[in-house]
C-alpha cells in the first residue's frame, strides 16, 4: 500500500505539493505510489532556478531502471530552488518521497490553483481505482 501523507495536495499525475516555511512556496515531489512504480531511481533531469512552468507543462525527467517519465508541474510558478543531494543521490527519492526525495521549491503563482488539487482523501480515493 501506497504511503498518502494528509496536509499534501496530489495530481493525477502523482506528483505532490507540500508546504515549505516560506507563504506561496512548496516542495513538488513524486509520490510514494509513483516512485515505488518506477522502481530504483538512477538519475534526474532537474530545471534551473527562475525557471517558470505552466500548470502541467514537464519540468523535467525522472529515470529509474524500469523506464524514463517526465515529471509534470502541479501549477503554474516559478523554480526557487532544486534539490541538488538528488544528483548525487537519486535514490533518496525512492527511501524518503515526500522527505528528502523532494525535487524543486516552487513559487506558485495562484494560491487557488493549489487548493484545487486533491487532498489526502481524494488522492487515495484516486489510487483505488487504479
Amino acid at each position: 500500500m501506497s504511503n498518502v501523507i494528509s496536509g499534501l495536495r496530489y495530481t493525477a499525475d502523482h506528483e505532490y505539493l507540500k508546504p515549505t516555511d516560506t507563504a506561496g512556496v512548496y516542495f513538488v515531489g513524486i509520490t510514494d505510489y509513483a516512485q515505488g512504480e518506477l522502481g530504483d531511481i538512477v538519475f534526474l533531469d532537474m530545471p534551473k532556478p527562475g525557471a517558470k512552468f505552466a500548470a502541467h507543462d514537464a519540468f523535467g525527467t525522472v529515470e529509474a531502471v524500469k523506464a524514463v517519465s517526465d515529471l509534470y508541474c502541479p501549477v503554474a510558478g516559478e523554480v526557487v530552488e532544486v534539490n541538488s543531494k538528488l544528483d548525487a543521490e537519486p535514490a533518496a527519492v525512492n527511501a524518503d518521497a515526500y522527505g528528502e526525495g523532494w525535487m524543486i521549491k516552487l513559487k506558485v503563482a495562484n494560491q487557488a490553483d493549489v487548493d484545487a488539487l486533491m487532498d489526502d482523501k481524494a488522492y487515495s480515493a484516486h489510487l483505488d481505482g487504479k
